[in-house]
């Protein structure tokens, strides 16, 4: 892919395209960048003992930072790595163990390389039930992983059927660009550390499934040049659509995305949804009063609780019992429902069931969002989806939530296995598979 023209871009659009082209030539132009600057600080070197690192992939929040109302602000960069194991990796009983052992050198080279942390490099390697295909044995009970498919009506969405997907993440986009070269045997060291292991002798990168995109306040409106992003997009905005999201009081905790019990104990599951948003509809032929009631609730609207970008929240998406049980009665006799509003629905004593890390795309030069979330079954996140496609309510589809501007591209499900079974986990870890 060529390099974006610097000439035309400011240094936040010209890091974003950098991050979104991949590759050598722009991982070297984005570290002449960072050789630029002179007051940015060094990419914090990681651990010489990655055995003490958390059990959990996704533990993440505690190396996150948190905003002024104490929510966990997420990284800025992301990449999502498509992974196919090679034709001579897979052995009789299911994976050669010398794969095994590659793998795991190649992932804690990342972890001596970069501190766990936004300024370092956070990741995890998650597992297609394609990948579990391989095996004789089915994955326990105890897992919950069945093959992504469409949960809406009309809904057409290619499916994630390769074999893994390693997400990476830093504030820092030559880190995240600086990894994924290292790991494919692209780069002598990477960030100082010499690869003991690379993952291209196992995996085959699937780059037409590659991902990137980015979050955080002001990014959105950087991209008012990409078709399909208006200048409306408002300027502080961490999210394409105009509002914060992320609110600690309506997130799960990591405790409860985590599996709690058999072998996969510490494990949790994601899922993947990659969408189109139609921006141009969203912002010019709704008002902010109307896309309020859409995202959160009418109620919401009402009460101007909302502020511009979702700042006057706080910690909280402002989804009280009362507004949740609301919800029908708003169909019925308002003629709209927010989007917020419905998925509450699905939260259980009150928790919500999900733990989002989605972020803004521009992937294929249109926006749209990476949505992923993590979830202790997959079954969480479904039944979140039937929430929030409302078919219950007695509205119509323009007012119902944000479904109208919303269209589902790809889907993926995946196992993201604890620490110690992330390099080509069998589907009976207490077994010989």
């Amino acid at each position: 892919m060529s390099l974006p023209d610097r000439s035309a871009l400011s240094r936040r659009e010209y890091v974003r395209a950098l991050v979104a082209a991949g590759g050598a030539t722009a991982l070297s132009a984005c570290l002449g960048l960072t050789e630029d600057t002179e007051d940015e600080d060094p990419v914090p070197a990681g651990t010489d003992d990655p055995s003490s690192l958390p059990e959990r992939q996704h533990a993440w929040d505690e190396s996150l930072p948190a905003d002024g109302d104490e929510n966990v602000r997420p990284a800025a960069h992301h990449v999502l790595v498509a992974l196919s194991l090679g034709d001579d990796v897979d052995s009789e009983d299911g994976v050669d163990p010398d794969a095994r052992e590659t793998v795991e050198d190649a992932l804690q080279t990342l972890e001596r390389a970069y501190g766990r942390s936004n300024d370092g490099l956070l990741f995890t390697l998650g597992y297609t039930p394609a990948y579990f295909e391989r095996f004789d044995e089915p994955l326990p009970e105890s897992v919950d992983l069945p093959k992504p498919e469409p949960l809406r009506e009309g809904e057409t969405p290619a499916f994630d059927e390769f074999d893994a997907l390693l997400h990476l993440a830093s504030d820092r986009p030559e880190v995240v660009l600086e990894a994924e070269e290292g790991l494919f045997g692209d780069r002598e060291s990477i960030n100082g550390i010499e690869p003991e292991a690379e993952l291209s002798g196992v995996f085959d990168r699937e780059d037409d499934r590659r991902r990137t995109g980015f979050v955080g306040d002001g990014l959105p409106a950087d991209h008012a040049d990409v078709p399909g992003v208006p200048e409306t997009v408002p300027e502080d905005a961490p999210f394409f659509m105009g509002f914060r999201s992320g609110f600690a009081d309506s997130q799960a905790s990591e405790d409860r995305v985590t599996i709690e019990s058999g072998p996969f104990a510490g494990g949790t599951t994601q899922q993947v949804s990659s969408m189109e948003i139609n921006l141009e509809q969203w912002f010019d032929q709704e008002n902010h009063y109307q896309r309020v009631s859409k995202l959160f609730s009418p109620e919401h609207a009402d009460e101007e609780a909302v502020g511009e970008v979702g700042e006057a929240l706080g910690a909280t998406n402002g989804l009280t019992d009362e507004r949740i049980e609301a919800t029908e009665s708003d169909a019925r006799e308002r003629g709209i429902v927010g989007h917020a509003q419905k998925a509450a629905r699905a939260r259980e004593d009150g928790e919500p069931p999900l733990l989002r890390r989605d972020f803004n795309t521009v992937d294929g030069d249109r926006p749209g969002l990476h949505f992923l979330s993590l979830q202790r079954e997959i079954a969480d996140f479904v039944r979140v989806r039937e929430a929030m496609n409302g078919t219950d309510l007695d509205v119509a589809t323009a007012n119902n939530g944000i479904l109208h501007y919303l269209f589902v591209d790809r889907r993926g499900n995946y196992l993201v296995p604890p620490r110690s079974l992330r390099a080509l986990p069998p589907t009976d870890p207490n077994g010989d598979s």
